[in-house]
């Protein structure tokens, strides 16, 4: 019995000191486990006497139930003190300010806004959508547009061509959204009432022109259209996309190939101050260029002139982003500089409508 008294001792010494779960279970091992010494003096008691087993047999059960229930208390003990080491070292300062959200970090970019407010502007009027490829036929670029052979641009200087084909046919970036109007026009049916925002390309470069900028043109070819209709529809746009309540324009007689009668279009501004207000002041700034679509283009769609007439516009998308925001450089449109975006940019969430306001 003293055996057992000395064995009992050690082993609750050997649990009490296991610091780690993996230390406690080595000592369950020790004890317990199929070569234990718990276990082996239990495989003892079948060569004892009966007097011996009356002895030894409940001291031994005794001693395994004690070291069964030490184990037992232990390893809670070693999971709480591990719980409370994990939360220590995973703990989190809630004094910290709060990280900024990607919605308030991430900004859209003024000519996406603007291409945002032109569509709420123009889908009230009734106008849909229309995209065609940047890259572009001289037929649908120039030609059916009533451009003249020799024309100055069609020349190197103001357009991006590619290398001729085997045809001799080359292709080119194209100069302006108007080739969407002939694709238009030839696969639709009028009325046609459409905006075309994209890319456009010409070889210049300077503080308000780049070789890539963004254009939107308007067109609506129907039997009754004319120039009154255009006048309105301008009116009513630059009044919600400058958001002012009244607006002068002057339209000046002009010369485009694809209208006629041309016209462009200035918009009334005050430029003291070193900025300009549009809607108010003696001053007059010109915004964009009109007319009626010429007769030999509505012939070049497929459509008799003599039915059908209309107007077209088209306007920089990036230019009027510069007038209505402030910005005095396009060339900053194309930096990529953080500091611009994060100045100039919009916040995600701020969707321009017209009841809510274009740039609220």
């Amino acid at each position: 019995m003293s055996d057992l008294t000395t064995l009992e001792t050690e082993i609750l010494a050997a649990i009490e000191s296991a610091d780690t779960e993996a230390a406690l279970e080595d000592v369950r091992v020790a004890a317990l486990g199929k070569k234990g010494s718990l276990s082996e003096l239990m495989k003892t008691l079948g060569g004892m006497s009966p007097e011996e087993r009356k002895t030894m047999g409940p001291a031994l059960n005794g001693l395994k139930a004690k070291v069964t229930d030490a184990l037992a208390a232990r390893k809670e003990v070693l999971a709480e003190a591990a719980l409370e080491a994990r939360l220590a070292s995973e703990s989190v300062d809630v004094t910290l300010p709060l990280r900024s959200s990607p919605l308030e970090t991430g900004r859209i970019h003024p000519v996406s806004q603007v291409i945002d407010e032109l569509t709420a502007i123009f889908a009230d009027m009734g106008f849909s959508i229309a995209e065609g490829p940047d890259i572009e036929t001289d037929e649908l670029n120039f030609t059916a547009l009533n451009f003249p052979e020799g024309h100055p641009a069609r020349e190197m200087h103001d357009t991006f061509f590619f290398n001729p084909k085997e045809n001799g046919e080359r292709l080119l970036l194209r100069t302006h959204t108007s080739p969407v109007q002939i694709r238009t026009m030839r696969n639709q049916e009028p009325p046609i009432r459409v905006i075309i925002p994209g890319r456009t390309y010409r070889c210049d470069s300077d503080q308000t022109h780049t070789p890539m900028f963004h254009q939107v043109e308007g067109l609506v070819i129907d039997k009754g259209a004319h120039f009154g209709n255009l006048k309105w529809v301008l009116e009513e746009f630059c009044k919600a996309f400058f958001e002012v309540d009244n607006i002068k324009m002057r339209f000046r007689p002009s010369f485009f190939p694809f209208t006629e009668p041309s016209m462009e279009v200035d918009v009334q501004c005050d430029r003291s101050g070193g900025e300009v207000k549009i809607g108010e002041g003696n001053d007059w700034l010109e915004i964009l260029g009109c007319g009626m679509v010429h007769p030999n283009v509505i012939r070049n769609c497929g459509l008799d002139p003599d039915v059908y007439q209309g107007f077209a516009w088209g306007m920089g998308i990036d230019r009027i982003a510069m007038l209505k925001y402030g910005m005095a450089d396009l060339r900053a449109f194309f930096d990529a500089d953080v500091r611009w975006i994060q100045h100039y940019g919009f916040r995600p969430l701020d969707l321009p409508t017209l009841f809510g306001g274009m740039s609220s």
